[in-house]
């Protein structure tokens, strides 16, 4: 009766999760779904059923220049996750291995600083941007990603670091390793799973931001997020045109996602911080 009863509260809680993983996931299937419908058939309301046209990623590859976002948004992913990498390792690696007793506050401020409105920031950021000639330029944006995802980077590495066991940097020290020597052939090999990951997450969090990108950029560092609201006209929106554009741009996020969700829950658990 015990196995009975648990295989039917499994079964259950399954098929609860299912429906739970379908709602969300809806608004992103019925996006790919448009994508392969006309603009009529687009504009006539909610279907399901797609006529199976290719007619809207035609027209977004040849008459939007789609291959120039797609290129800025690559190296604005993956330049920012450079940055902060270059940044997040050594902060990570001290705070795991040389604590003080403000470090659990400075991981918490730093995680903090992720729950400000962004648009409270907007005004002094773009005017410092302007200044500093930086709009529409891909240093600017790059700096700019790289700093709003750095507080999730050094938490995810500084999770990834506190499993590694102390000792083993210790003895690399009284072997006459330096510093850098110590993070980069003993530290570095061991959290290479970590750091994989860690660089994955910054990528999407890069590629998927929206606010910034759109308000720093035009046209020369405009990145997919920027070319997807492209596709609007007084007259309204192209949905079909507007979808076949968002399904090329999150493709890519989707797929790293899916053969990387292991990594990716495992570090977003940031662990806990002692």
């Amino acid at each position: 009766m015990a196995r009975a009863v648990s295989t039917r509260r499994t079964a259950v809680v399954t098929v609860f999760a299912w429906l739970i993983a379908l709602l969300i996931f809806f608004p992103i299937l019925y996006t790919i779904i448009t994508s392969f419908k006309s603009e009529q058939e687009a504009i006539q309301g909610f279907n399901l059923i797609p006529s199976f046209t290719t007619e809207s990623y035609a027209d977004v590859q040849s008459q939007y220049n789609y291959f120039r976002p797609f290129m800025n948004s690559v190296i604005l992913a993956l330049g920012s996750t450079v940055l902060a990498l270059i940044v997040a390792v050594p902060a990570a690696w001290s705070m795991a291995f040389s604590p003080t007793k403000r470090t659990k506050d400075i991981l918490m401020w730093m995680l903090s600083t992720k729950m400000m409105p962004a648009v409270a920031v907007l005004f002094p950021i773009y005017m410092m941007m302007r200044d500093l000639g930086l709009l529409d330029s891909r240093i600017g944006l790059t700096i700019m990603l790289m700093l709003i995802n750095l507080p999730i980077v050094v938490w995810m590495l500084y999770t990834y670091f506190r499993e590694i066991p102390g000792e083993i940097l210790e003895a690399a020290r009284m072997d006459g390793a330096s510093l850098w020597g110590e993070i980069y052939y003993v530290l570095l090999p061991m959290a290479v799973p970590g750091i994989a990951s860690t660089m994955l997450l910054n990528i999407i969090l890069a590629w998927n931001e929206a606010f910034w990108t759109i308000r720093l950029t035009t046209t020369n560092a405009a990145p997919l997020t920027t070319f997807i609201t492209s596709f609007s006209s007084p007259q309204g929106l192209f949905w079909a045109k507007l979808s076949a554009a968002s399904t090329l741009a999150i493709a890519p996020i989707l797929i790293m996602g899916w053969f990387s969700q292991k990594q990716l829950v495992r570090g977003l658990t940031f662990g806990a911080v002692k």
